[in-house]
């Protein structure tokens, strides 16, 4: 946890950097545009098909009580839409910085915390779109066998923090070790941090519904994951190597 917080708190105090506060700007601004047109174009016919769901389900839930759920069911619908929602546009400037920013946030903290940590060029730019396609391709699939228990509203801000979990730290780890760690390295770091790289995606899909603040978090928690990760890969190789034990 220690080491969690260092990265957090390396990432902040880094964070005035003007090169960082390009990458905050303009990959939150393309979110913002996208996301417009997006409510411009589907939430009015958005709402009304979660609304009719939600209205269907709430009468079969409530079959005893005689009724008219339609003013519940469209809150619902407005209540799950925003926590469907606010992960997607934070995970818009997250997937900009994973392929185009990323590079250029690894050589400012390789250059004040890593001068010396060899560079074995692992990754590549296709390997990194690569990765966000299985990104997505992820998120879509646990979006789909999560489908049964968006009914239960207790759940609903469970479920998204547990998926973005998973696709937060997919779409980071790989851009922030592909400069300096061997594909052999990249695998066996990723192994080795799997737990701390989900609770720190777990942290990134939570500060989501933080307003405003969310939306700036994507290069918080880059610099964090690049700061955490090459100082796992230091280690790694710092690491004294076992010694095969000979019998004679």
């Amino acid at each position: 946890m220690q080491r969690i917080t260092d990265s957090l708190m390396f990432a902040l105090r880094n964070l005035l950097h003007p090169r960082m506060l390009w990458l905050m700007a303009w990959p939150v601004v393309v979110a913002i545009v996208v996301w417009i047109g997006v409510l411009v174009l589907m939430w009015a016919e958005a709402i009304a098909w979660l609304g009719e769901k939600m209205r269907a389900w709430i009468t079969h839930a409530t079959f005893f009580v005689d009724w008219d759920p339609t003013l519940v069911a469209m809150w619902l619908a407005k209540a799950l839409l925003i926590v469907m929602l606010l992960p997607l546009v934070q995970f818009t400037p997250l997937l900009i910085l994973g392929v185009f920013g990323m590079p250029s946030m690894v050589e400012h903290v390789a250059a004040r915390r890593f001068e010396t940590l060899a560079r074995r060029h692992g990754g590549s730019f296709a390997g990194s779109m690569i990765n966000s396609i299985v990104a997505v391709l992820g998120l879509i699939g646990l979006g789909l066998v999560s489908l049964p228990f968006w009914f239960f509203p207790p759940l609903w801000p469970v479920i998204p923090v547990v998926i973005f979990g998973w696709v937060n730290q997919r779409v980071l780890r790989y851009d922030a070790l592909a400069e300096h760690a061997s594909e052999d390295e990249m695998t066996r770091v990723f192994r080795e941090q799997r737990l701390t790289m989900y609770l720190l995606g777990v942290i990134l899909a939570l500060v989501a519904y933080i307003p405003f603040i969310g939306l700036f978090a994507p290069v918080v928690f880059g610099l964090a994951f690049i700061h955490y990760l090459l100082e796992a890969l230091r280690r790694s190789r710092d690491a004294p190597i076992e010694a095969a034990v000979v019998r004679r």
